[in-house]
């Protein structure tokens, strides 16, 4: 029964980062950050991967899944640090999310909640072909909604490597002794005993 439960959290675990990692790629798609959206594919298969070893039992898939969680920790970690400004990592070295492709940053940047955009026309800021926007009256700014998804994202993949370690080392146990068992059949088995061809035949005595 508690491997039962264990494997049903883990797939429950797994549906939660699915949904989170989906609508994060929908924002980063409509935002242009390249980099974010390759690691959000990879972390969507990732979890497809992790769900497939869990209900199938295979410890590998799980073990590969726990590797990634480690990464992407290590992802998120580092999303939080580059809105936070932490270091040396500045919000102005845009290229590291959308591989100097354009100049677009986060999707909530300009359609956070509460968020007025002001388009400045003709400004000697603007670079070619495009434009210089100010924003204001957010009541939450968009560096702060990258960094809880991020901190949720943290947060599940915490909850998934512990139970991924956790099924995993269930299932290898399992197939431990399953070879045990396999191995003691020849003890357990007992060939058929041939039949002897000398009969015994009754001995009759003199009275």
């Amino acid at each position: 029964m508690g491997r039962c439960d264990g494997r049903c959290t883990l797939v429950v675990i797994c549906c939660l980062q699915l949904v989170a990692a989906l609508q994060r790629q929908v924002f980063d798609f409509l935002g242009f950050q390249w980099a974010p959206i390759l690691a959000n594919f990879l972390h969507i298969m990732a979890i497809i991967l992790g769900v497939f070893g869990t209900v199938q039992i295979r410890s590998r898939y799980l073990i590969l899944y726990a590797v990634w969680l480690v990464v992407w920790v290590g992802w998120n970690s580092f999303i939080i640090c580059f809105y936070l400004e932490v270091g040396h990592l500045s919000q102005d070295r845009d290229c590291l999310m959308t591989f100097n492709t354009s100049l677009h940053r986060s999707w909530w940047m300009e359609n956070g909640p509460g968020c007025l955009v002001t388009p400045v026309p003709d400004s000697p800021l603007a670079p070619q072909d495009h434009h210089v926007i100010t924003v204001s009256g957010c009541l939450l700014d968009y560096q702060y909604i990258e960094v809880v998804s991020s901190a949720l994202q943290v947060f599940l993949a915490l909850f998934g490597f512990v139970y991924a370690c956790y099924v995993s080392k269930v299932f290898l146990d399992d197939e431990d002794s399953f070879d045990f068992i396999g191995g003691l059949d020849s003890y357990s088995y007992q060939p058929p005993q041939k039949s002897s061809h000398l009969q015994l035949q009754p001995l009759y005595t003199a009275g």
